[in-house]
């Protein structure tokens, strides 16, 4: 199992969260869960990541900075329990998560 964490800030992020926490996907389920939480961090995000897969730092960072370009979040922790998911189902669980999140 191999930890990482990763701490990013995107400018103007916006953080109009509607619940104190999501969750989508189940680590059961063979891929992987996220769970957000709003968090006061000074506009940045934190991502927590417990992965079975080691060596793959690189493209968890780059998994995380586009769903970050993309959504623009601020103030955010966001923890994820990965069970060897293909980049494109990260990025679906985080946007999934995110709205959540925020939806009314």
């Amino acid at each position: 199992m191999e930890h990482m964490k990763f701490e990013l800030r995107e400018s103007g992020g916006r953080a109009g969260y509607r619940r104190r926490f999501s969750i989508a996907g189940v680590l059961a389920s063979g891929n992987l869960e996220v769970m957000m939480e709003p968090a006061e961090l000074g506009g940045g995000c934190e991502f927590a990541i417990d992965t079975v897969a080691a060596g793959f730092s690189e493209t968890w960072r780059a998994v995380i900075a586009d769903f970050m370009e993309r959504n623009k979040p601020a103030n955010l922790c966001v923890s994820i329990n990965d069970n060897a998911a293909s980049p494109a189902v990260v990025s679906l669980r985080l946007d999934q998560a995110l709205e959540a999140l925020i939806a009314e």
